[in-house]
């Protein structure tokens, strides 16, 4: 029987973490698991009460709450390591977001997928769940768009919308495991990835522990995929600034960032009369204009705004 402890930041989403806690307890699932909550909105506390509450009226799992001072997703995940490190012997971290919760049959899917491939660190599919569903233009944006892959061994793992570590892989990183630097502006897991795929971390894919995202109103839309698509140009080229040394390899990055830029407008002419393929020829245009904005230094805070409740 493994020991599991399933994890997962909050801010201000009372429903998403309701829902979340909901589905949590309902897997089907013999392993030894636990719960971890860190509430990152110090002032109002919601979350750390809703937790207590939820603990005092009869959880199936053991239900740990902890309240992370420090504004910003990367403290707020270094508050959940830390604790599964220094508070439990937990063998795997199982992390989630709060407007997303996992299938009945997601952790033992985790971990058939983890036995198998013997992998560290583990992704498995996001699906969405939308309050208006977008049109056929959102069918290829990130943050919109299905997250699924083949499952088995795959070179690298983005994000940590829906993840599965071994507690050995944590263990290998110093503190902080994620950049504070990142705290609002995202990308704080993409660095976060770097450093393990540098320490010869094995990644896997695992498409059956799927969890679900739900996606407002406010996020089904172009303007919110095109911003998206902006700041994960911006983190993605703020982790390789830091982490790519090499003069030569740096400004080969500038040339392939300036050619998809040059090159966008022209994949919009020709893809005009199909949605999905026009629309993924804007979010790369704005994602390279991301780029070119990390490089003259500046970030953009976009979890500064909360979608969702």
């Amino acid at each position: 029987m493994a020991k599991v402890l399933v994890a997962a930041a909050t801010y201000r989403r009372p429903k998403g973490l309701a829902r979340l806690l909901d589905a949590i307890e309902k897997l089907e699932t013999a392993e030894d698991v636990e719960v971890l909550i860190a509430d990152n909105d110090a002032e109002r506390s919601e979350g750390f009460t809703f937790c207590e509450a939820v603990r005092a009226g009869g959880y199936r799992w053991p239900l740990h709450a902890i309240i992370a001072c420090d504004r910003g997703i990367a403290q707020a995940r270094n508050a959940l390591v830390g604790y599964a490190i220094d508070h439990t012997d937990a063998e795997f971290v199982a992390m989630l977001d709060d407007d997303e919760w996992p299938s009945s049959g997601w952790l033992d899917a985790f971990l058939r997928v983890q036995r198998t491939t013997g992998a560290d660190a583990l992704h498995g599919a996001v699906l969405r769940e939308f309050d208006v569903p977008p049109g056929g233009w959102a069918a290829r944006c990130q943050g919109i768009a299905p997250l699924r892959d083949r499952t088995g061994p795959i070179a690298m793992i983005h994000g940590t919308s829906n993840v599965l570590f071994t507690r050995t892989c944590l263990l290998g990183l110093a503190r902080p495991w994620f950049d504070p630097g990142f705290a609002l502006t995202g990308g704080e897991d993409k660095e976060f990835f770097t450093r393990l795929k540098r320490k010869g971390v094995q990644f896997a894919w695992a498409d059956e522990a799927a969890a679900f995202a739900h996606v407002p109103a406010s996020r089904a839309k172009l303007g919110w995929a095109l911003t998206r698509a902006y700041r994960v140009g911006n983190s993605d080229m703020r982790v390789f600034l830091k982490h790519e040394r090499r003069v030569g390899m740096v400004l080969l990055e500038m040339a392939k960032v300036l050619g998809s830029f040059l090159l966008s407008p022209v994949q919009f002419a020709l893809t005009a009369p199909w949605p999905a393929w026009r629309t993924a020829a804007l979010c790369r245009l704005w994602r390279s204009a991301g780029k070119f904005a990390a490089i003259a230094g500046a970030h953009f805070n976009e979890y500064a705004t909360i979608h969702g409740g």
